[in-house]
């Protein structure tokens, strides 16, 4: 019997919501064998058309990143238990950091969600970076694919958060919210403004007991800093909210502020219109990786690639010269 899974079969299974299918097929797309990636690639043709990738209004695509320590994890199961209850079914994608030694990863999502994990209408995934920059793993974007098949309705991508790009993970989702601690005045210079002009929704968390009045001053100054930047859509202006996970305070008042935003970039047709650059991006990125992943494996560059590097390193050539002679190899 084949170790590979029948991709015609698996979807089929998958488009019934069969939880161990959805979990098989998403090992199947992280793998990069590449047996496993044409099997992948069957899979996701197959489920393309229940995945609504260009109905914006069938599955809503949320990242959330944050500092470590700002409460994702608990910010995540008390949101995600609230949609559940609410009668949604949500997916949470979370990307834990790769070890730089080892490449292995923490992958601690399902303990520190207790609750969340056992709710028969949620499916929680914690995927290894990878080392990936925008600290979201390279399949991410098929995994959404794959969990909105399954007919999960909310999508949650949790990223590292660690001060890499979040670039990356907003070009996937419909709206980027970005937790922050109660902090505010010089602490603010901390945060680098490129992640806060991607911000649709700024979460103050931690706003109870004795840290609520240091969280209302920060929400204030995180207002005025984004009042003076230009926001990334012009129907939407970002928001800051206050929300305190421990004790399950503002959590509906962000799924309301989510709605607004999404009903507002709807009216525009902005959102199926930034789903469609997405894909176009999701395209380019993929070439790009793909092409790298053929120069490694071409024998004259695999041969001549670590010399080249070693050169770089050693300051014998500038890293512009080192890649033109890799390119000219490939013209000849």
């Amino acid at each position: 019997m084949s170790r590979r899974p029948d991709p015609d079969a698996l979807a089929a299974r998958l488009l019934q919501g069969d939880r161990r299918a959805l979990a098989r097929a998403i090992t199947l797309v992280e793998s990069s064998h590449p047996d496993d990636r044409t099997a992948a690639e069957s899979l996701l043709q197959a489920i393309l058309p229940a995945t609504g990738q260009q109905d914006a209004g069938r599955a809503i695509r949320i990242g959330i990143s944050g500092t470590p320590g700002v409460g994702k994890s608990s910010f995540i199961e008390r949101f995600g238990l609230f949609l559940t209850g609410q009668g949604h079914r949500v997916a949470v994608l979370a990307v834990d950091p790769s070890s730089a030694l080892s490449g292995g990863s923490i992958l601690g999502d399902k303990t520190r969600m207790e609750q969340l994990v056992r709710e028969p209408a949620a499916f929680i995934r914690p995927t290894p970076s990878g080392g990936s920059l925008g600290g979201v793993a390279r399949r991410t974007r098929e995994a959404m694919l794959l969990v909105e098949a399954a007919g999960f309705d909310v999508v949650l991508v949790e990223t590292v958060g660690v001060g890499q790009s979040e670039t990356t993970v907003a070009e996937m989702v419909d709206i980027f919210l970005l937790l922050l601690a109660p902090a505010g005045g010089d602490d603010l210079q901390g945060i680098k403004r490129g992640i806060m002009e991607l911000a649709d929704l700024v979460i103050v968390n931690k706003a109870d007991g004795e840290l609520l009045p240091k969280a209302r001053l920060a929400a204030a100054d995180y207002r005025m800093a984004l009042h003076l930047m230009r926001p990334r859509h012009a129907e939407w202006r970002p928001q800051v909210q206050l929300v305190s996970a421990l004790l399950n305070e503002g959590i509906g008042e962000v799924w309301t502020a989510i709605g607004q935003y999404r009903e507002a970039l709807q009216k525009t047709g902005a959102l199926a219109a930034q789903r469609r650059h997405q894909a176009e991006a999701w395209l380019m990125r993929e070439l790009q990786d793909g092409l790298l992943d053929w120069l490694k494996q071409e024998p004259a560059i695999a041969g001549e690639l670590p010399r080249l590097q070693k050169a770089v390193g050693k300051g014998q050539t500038t890293p512009s010269a080192a890649a033109r002679k890799l390119l000219e190899m490939l013209r000849r």
